[in-house]
């Protein structure tokens, strides 16, 4: 290190800095808000965080890294945002398809749950959750569900960022028997992993059809006592529309804005049934929106507004939604589907971009979730969450544009690299924080009693 230092100097120039981590020399998409793209370009990771991103000569002469990853010849983006799964829900993946929402959660989701959810299957199936996100590029997911301190254990494990809501729902589930039991498990739990770092608690409220108004009211108070995100299903068909209008004479949205249960650090999930009244509470509010594109085909709930919410400038981010109605957790899949619904709902091509596609599911994930400052671009001082992509498929081959491959012509399985706070979790496709092979063991020998559970 001295040696090399007096060398530089000899040549007027100033030592390089040691650092963690160098993504060299690919085409560095880096979402900040001049959608800056540098190739061939570079990132330089301290970690957690991001030191700097530049021309790839001239990180080269300012950096000395312990570890180099060469990004030649790929795309280097900004880590991909889930804003919305249920991530055991992969042990019911393909368990019931083809149903409406309520067919689908009342007749085979909540009776599955019943007989199958507990510790157990929430870290196995969170573990294997946690192997799909890794393997297709997403590193930050929201999630919903039960054992939700089972569920960041395992996220924490594999290296993943999680905005992770305990649900709170009326009647009687695995981890809590009435409201009061799960508000109690869901103060706790924030008290635990407030101070984690990768893992960020929140309150999940599962929706207004599935919980009274004290319910509601308590878990939007629990979320603001300890300023932690509140997470709830939101305006997703039709039939609760109609029934909020019923019981309340008015929207969802006008609902909880009555009853005080919009605060600055609301995600809702879905917002396919709204009015413009409704748009400009959640704008007001400060509400981010989790789009789930594919969940919302797969079940035929509708279609979000998307280019109306983004014209009103209310945050929106991409979403999977649970294995169970997906049937994946592949965020570029949500991409592609994301433009595609919106173009053939409006009946405009330009409704949403391969670059606003990719907006959602980075930076705009970011703002949905309150958390722009942190990570969602490839900027300086933000946490070192990025994803190198590989461009050799023959889908992929001519590129002409690097955007409109990554949205329309690439899959999950074409990324290589994926770190989340500076941390390689896979590299050449080798996965480093999760054993593969027992994840996926595990995970059938799981199925055979979810199998029998459901018979």
């Amino acid at each position: 290190m001295l040696a090399a230092a007096v060398a530089a100097s000899a040549l007027g120039q100033p030592p390089r800095r040691a650092i963690s981590l160098v993504v060299a020399g690919g085409t560095v998409i880096t979402e900040n808000a001049d959608r800056q793209s540098l190739t061939p370009g570079s990132v330089a990771i301290d970690a957690p965080d991001i030191v700097e991103v530049g021309a790839a000569e001239a990180i080269a002469a300012r950096y000395r890294p312990r570890e180099t990853i060469d990004a030649r010849g790929q795309i280097v983006v900004p880590g991909l945002i889930n804003t919305h799964t249920h991530a055991p829900m992969v042990m019911y993946r393909g368990l019931a398809d083809d149903l409406a929402l309520m067919d689908w959660l009342q007749k085979y989701i909540f009776p599955a749950e019943a007989k199958t959810v507990s510790p157990e299957m929430v870290r196995v199936g969170t573990r294997l959750a946690a192997l799909e996100m890794i393997e297709s590029g997403t590193t930050t997911f929201a999630d919903m569900y039960y054992f939700e301190e089972e569920i960041a254990r395992a996220a924490f494990g594999a290296g993943l960022r999680g905005i992770l809501g305990q649900t709170i729902i009326q009647f009687p589930v695995a981890d809590a028997k009435t409201p009061a039991d799960a508000l109690a498990r869901a103060e706790r739990f924030i008290q635990e992993f407030r101070e984690n770092g990768l893992i960020v608690p929140a309150v999940a409220p599962h929706a207004l059809y599935t919980n009274d108004k004290a319910t509601l009211v308590a878990s939007a108070e629990l979320g603001r006592k300890y300023g932690v995100p509140v997470i709830i299903h939101f305006a997703e068909t039709e039939d609760e529309v109609r029934a909020a209008r019923e019981q309340y004479s008015q929207t969802p949205a006008a609902y909880l804005e009555s009853i005080g249960f919009w605060g600055p650090r609301t995600l809702a999930a879905h917002g396919i049934w709204v009015t413009d009244d409704d748009i400009a509470i959640l704008k007001r509010r400060a509400v981010g929106i989790a789009h789930n594109p594919e969940s919302n085909m797969k079940l035929a709930s509708g279609a979000a507004p998307v280019p109306k919410y983004l014209a009103a400038g209310v945050a929106v981010g991409l979403g999977t939604d649970g294995a169970a109605s997906n049937n994946d957790l592949d965020m570029f899949e949500a991409m592609r589907q994301a433009a595609f619904l919106a173009k053939l709902t409006t009946k405009d091509p330009t409704a949403v971009s391969a670059r606003t596609a990719l907006d959602l599911a980075t930076i705009g994930g970011a703002r949905a979730l309150h958390m722009e400052a942190q990570i969602g671009s490839l900027e300086a001082g933000k946490r070192a969450d990025l994803i190198v992509v590989s461009m050799r498929a023959a889908r992929q081959t001519p590129m002409y544009d690097a955007i409109s491959h990554l949205v329309y012509a690439t899959r999950g399985d074409d990324v290589t690299t994926t770190i989340v706070n500076g941390k390689i979790l896979m590299k050449d496709r080798q996965v480093r924080t999760l054993d593969r092979t027992s994840v996926i063991a595990d995970a059938n020998r799981l199925a055979a009693t979810v199998r029998q559970a459901v018979k």
